[in-house]
């Protein structure tokens, strides 16, 4: 008996030292493990602060260790709340992972000098406070996601641009404060969708436009002061108690009155106090029917022609759809065809519908029985449309991008100067457009063959597409030509080119890229990618995917160009395309089918990572059969320790750490497998590369050299 009571005290012994050695802060459950990982990029990306207590910046407990700022339920961080504490630095990375987060609050700081909101945020959160600190950029849309979110508050910022429309889905937020940036255009139509929203601050942005889509809401505090906006205050924001509007250009013409409006029916000359109303009663009026026929005569006459017509066209539709079987009947006396029950009903439907509101019709406007024009947008060329498709009218979003005419852009590119072409693609050349302000931008000067009915509608589609695409990796429209038969699109210009010409155009003082910045690229590349697949509804597929469409700004950030021109590649060309056959992009299943998918996608984001990794292109005409394809010479070699130190890029000259090598060529591995299904989704790539950093800037050694120049 006592020998079993000591065992057992062993043990309880044995299971406390095991709880405080495993937790020595606290013997409370430890905190969820992707929780501390995102805190511990934070803690690094904020320069560690002392401030922050208890903070470490790697591992760590922060439930159980009582980090400062920090809220737990369980294991799960709640609440993240960092306001007042001279904080600078950046914000962290894969905030997205953090589910349970409700509250984060990092307001009154000096964070986000000369960067964005960090991308993915939280997903649930209910309160989402960043004001008053140095954010720039736009509105990340992964706001859009936060259905719960209530209070919104990212006043006292630098933001720019346009608000998207990712406020649809936000029904439950009440409070939302963008005050003091310098937000551009007009609102979005999906504000009209905030059915809880009581207060709103927009003062002292740029916004233009009208603010009839705040009509409708609950607004009780109000606040569109020192903005651009113009039009008329609609009367039911007038009645809100706590209204400011000061510092906008309103119309001082009086409102128009509220839709849907009708103007009254034209008065009689005979009888100029009187309206006809169209109805009988008119009859017993003295003087009343000596104008002549009366508004309802006309009526029934419009109607019983409508009747006749559309007996008419019943019949004409009858017979050329039983063509077949008329066959039976003598060809001169179509009358013996038999009328069918359910055709007399439907005749007997037209004459009801038609004859019932006779008495109700308004005087009716000046028939026009010409039928209206046809808009074919013929081109110079063309001889017949007879049997070429009609150009598809399309309901087209506004499109927020600058219009430039043709002249403009001559000029700007001295007559699109072969001095000035920048690049050459699937779909037209590029040139580099200096303008009188000073200004440099990109033009880029679609073929007309790339466009699918060779339309001016396909053109502007295509132009109000790209519009709606904002995030900081990828190349942002400026704005857009079509006159004259030209459609032009007028992009940023990137100094440093294209990532292709940077890795494998050899100029005599060109200067690598250090390894810091080859996983730079990786990184926002696949930020961009992340973006058109998992965050735009429906999502994008690029389908032109290469090195040569990544464009480096003068500090090496990457932005991902012809965005929004997957419409413009139909899936049959893949197969037995240059681009597929001959260019080192081909995936195996477009080889084979010629379907592209994201997966494609992310095949060729691999092929990049190559790229970087051995300063080889995607395909080498010029080095032996067996290295020709940089995936095929590669693949079997990137787990392999020696192999892989031979096969990096001899212009690193040996500056890059083990470790970072390894995790790289783990990720291309995934990216390039053979079988789509296998192939990650691009936020996985993105948490991969952004653990990469992260361990990189957390276990860093003497031998390791912190920057590789």
């Amino acid at each position: 008996m006592a020998r079993g009571r000591a065992t057992e005290m062993v043990a309880i012994w044995a299971l406390l030292v095991g709880i405080l050695v495993g937790n020595p802060g606290s013997v409370s459950g430890t905190t969820d493990q992707n929780d501390v990982s995102t805190l511990n990029a934070i803690y690094v990306s904020l320069n560690s602060p002392p401030v922050l207590t208890n903070w470490v910046g790697s591992g760590g407990d922060p439930c159980g260790q009582s980090w400062m700022g920090i809220e737990c339920t369980g294991s799960a961080v709640t609440a993240i709340k960092l306001p007042n504490l001279g904080l600078s630095g950046m914000f962290g990375y894969n905030l997205e992972t953090m589910t349970s987060l409700t509250t984060l609050d990092i307001s009154n700081n000096n964070i986000g000098s000369g960067s964005q909101i960090p991308y993915n945020l939280p997903p649930n959160l209910q309160i989402l406070n960043f004001g008053s600190n140095q954010f720039s950029g736009i509105v990340p849309y992964s706001i859009s996601k936060m259905v719960a979110l209530k209070n919104l508050n990212l006043a006292h910022n630098q933001l720019q641009g346009n608000l998207t429309d990712v406020f649809g889905g936000l029904g439950n937020l009440t409070t939302m404060d963008l005050s003091f940036n310098q937000i551009t255009g007009d609102l979005p139509v999906s504000f009209s969708n905030l059915s809880s929203l009581t207060t709103l601050d927009l003062e002292n942005n740029q916004f233009t436009g009208h603010i009839d889509v705040l009509a409708n809401l609950p607004l009780q505090h109000l606040n569109v002061g020192s903005n651009h906006f113009t039009g008329w205050i609609p009367d039911q924001l007038k009645k809100i108690n706590s209204l400011q509007t000061d510092g906008n250009s309103w119309s001082s013409t009086p409102a128009p009155p509220p839709p849907p409006y009708h103007p009254p029916p034209p008065s009689r000359k005979s009888n100029p106090g009187q309206h006809s109303t169209g109805s009988n009663n008119s009859s017993g009026s003295g003087g009343g029917n000596n104008s002549g026929i009366s508004a309802g005569a006309i009526a029934g006459i419009v109607a019983s022609v409508l009747v006749i017509a559309g007996i008419l066209a019943f019949f004409l539709i009858r017979q050329k759809s039983h063509k077949s079987s008329m066959e039976q009947f003598p060809k001169n006396d179509l009358s013996l065809a038999p009328l069918t029950s359910d055709d007399a009903k439907e005749m007997k439907k037209i004459q009801v519908s038609s004859t019932s509101e006779t008495r109700t019709l308004p005087p009716p406007a000046p028939l026009n029985l010409k039928p209206p024009p046809i808009d074919r947008h013929k081109s110079f060329d063309e001889d017949d449309l007879s049997d070429k498709p009609v150009a598809k009218k399309v309901n087209i979003a506004p499109i927020k991008a600058a219009v430039y005419s043709v002249a403009d852009l001559q000029i700007a590119t001295d007559s699109f100067n072969i001095y000035n072409l920048v690049g050459e693609g699937s779909f037209g050349r590029v040139y580099k457009a200096q303008f009188s302000d000073g200004k440099v931008l990109a033009v880029k000067k679609i073929n007309s063959s790339a466009l699918p009915n060779q339309s001016s509608d396909d053109f502007i589609e295509l132009v109000s597409n790209i519009s709606r695409l904002h995030h900081p990796n990828l190349t942002e429209l400026v704005g857009y030509c079509s006159e004259h038969g030209q459609h032009l699109l007028v992009y940023e210009f990137y100094k440093n080119g294209s990532l292709h010409d940077l890795l494998h155009l050899s100029y005599e003082n060109s200067k690598s890229l250090s390894w810091n910045a080859r996983v730079k690229v990786a990184l926002g590349t696949a930020r961009g990618l992340e973006y058109m697949h998992e965050v735009c509804s429906p999502s994008l597929v690029h389908k032109n995917f290469k090195s040569a469409n990544i464009l480096l700004d003068v500090e090496l950030n990457p932005h991902l160009s012809d965005c929004g021109f997957e419409s413009l590649v139909p899936d049959s060309e893949f197969q037995a395309s240059e681009q597929n056959m001959a260019s080192g992009y081909n995936p195996p299943e477009v080889s084979m089918s010629g379907q592209y998918t994201l997966k494609s996608d992310v095949y060729n984001f691999g092929v990049v990572m190559l790229e970087l990794l051995t300063g080889r292109k995607a395909f080498d005409s010029s080095r032996t059969r067996s290295e020709q394809s940089l995936v095929r010479w590669a693949t079997p070699q990137l787990h392999d320790i020696d192999a892989l130190d031979r096969m990096v890029d001899p212009g690193l000259k040996g500056l890059y750490p083990a470790k970072s090598l390894s995790r790289f060529a783990d990720v291309i591995a995934l990216c390039v497998q053979p079988e789509p299904e296998f192939r990650p989704p691009m936020s996985e790539v993105v948490q991969a590369l952004v653990r990469l950093v992260q361990r990189a800037n957390m276990s860093k050694r003497m031998d390791e050299p912190e920057d590789y120049v």
